[in-house]
């Protein structure tokens, strides 16, 4: 470590409750990729502008590169390693690829948990909702089209 005290925290990833010693100054990003191993989000920006690193803590999108790990303590955090039932697919990541949304896949974890957090939010979005919602995941792939038609899809819409 770089000398600073350690904090303990506890959190419920995916499911399991962990126990956690981590720096105060420590980043909820690096703990989930480098002391949990989880490496669904991705490190792109740093600056809370593109999406990739989302996770949901107690249900809510955050950007996980500027959210400190201590602020989780006690929280839940879902990462899209948790999004599946075992081999079944949520119905999100099922309409991601029913729809052709996954290009590269580099957003994909960020977009995924960032509808999660809309549908639970809105159950019924429209493609303006959709749209508005995902004005901070940045794809550099696509058009937002196919992520748009897989929200719309996995909600249950067919506008």
């Amino acid at each position: 470590m770089d000398g600073a005290a350690l904090v303990r925290i506890r959190v419920v990833v995916n499911g399991s409750a962990r126990e956690l010693e981590v720096v105060p100054h420590a980043l909820l990003l690096d703990v989930l990729r480098d002391t949990l191993d989880l490496k669904g989000a991705k490190r792109s920006c740093d600056t809370q502008v593109c999406g990739a690193c989302t996770v949901l803590v107690d249900g809510q999108a955050v950007s996980a590169c500027t959210y400190l790990a201590v602020e989780a303590d006690g929280s839940s955090v879902l990462t899209v390693e948790g999004l599946a039932d075992g081999e079944a697919l949520d119905p999100l990541q099922r309409a991601f690829l029913d729809a052709g949304a996954v290009q590269c896949g580099f957003c994909t974890s960020g977009m995924l948990l960032t509808a999660r957090a809309l549908l639970r939010e809105n159950a019924a979005p429209s493609r303006e909702d959709i749209l508005h919602y995902l004005r901070g995941s940045l794809c550099r792939c696509t058009g937002y089209r196919k992520i748009v038609e897989a929200i719309l899809i996995a909600s249950g819409a067919t506008r």
